[in-house]
C-alpha cells in the first residue's frame, strides 16, 4: 500500500485546509484510514480516524473544527480542517491499518501563522 498526502501549506489563523491522501490498492474499501500529525519537538499524535463502515474518531482537541471522510470509489481520505490555530502547525501523515500491516504517507506540512 503506497500512501500520497497532499493539501498542506501555510495558512493565516482562523482559515481553512483540506488534506487529501490517496491510497494504492483495490481493497482500500476495508481500510481503517487515519490523519496523524507531528509538531517539533512532540511524539506523533493521532488527529482523526475512519474506519471501513464511516465510523469516525477524533482527537479532543480538533473535535468541531476537524472532519475527516473517504470516498472509496476513489481511494482517498480527506481532512478538511477549519478554524486552524497555530497549535495546528505539524506534519500530517496520512495511515492505513490493513489486515496485513501499518502503513503511513510522507506527510505534509501544515503551518498556520498570520
Amino acid at each position: 500500500v503506497q500512501l500520497m498526502e497532499s493539501g498542506g501549506g501555510l495558512v493565516q489563523p482562523g482559515g481553512s485546509l483540506r488534506l487529501s491522501c490517496a491510497a494504492s490498492g483495490s481493497i482500500f474499501s476495508i481500510y481503517t484510514m487515519g490523519w496523524y500529525r507531528q509538531a517539533p519537538g512532540k511524539q506523533r499524535e493521532l488527529v482523526a480516524t475512519i474506519t471501513s463502515g464511516g465510523r469516525t474518531n477524533y482527537a479532543d482537541s480538533v473535535k468541531s473544527r476537524f472532519t475527516i471522510s473517504r470516498d472509496n470509489a476513489k481511494n482517498t481520505v480527506y481532512l478538511q480542517m477549519n478554524s486552524l490555530k497555530p497549535e495546528d502547525t505539524a506534519v500530517y501523515y496520512c495511515n492505513a491499518d490493513t489486515p496485513v500491516a501499518l502503513y503511513w504517507g510522507q506527510g505534509t506540512q501544515v503551518t498556520v501563522s498570520s
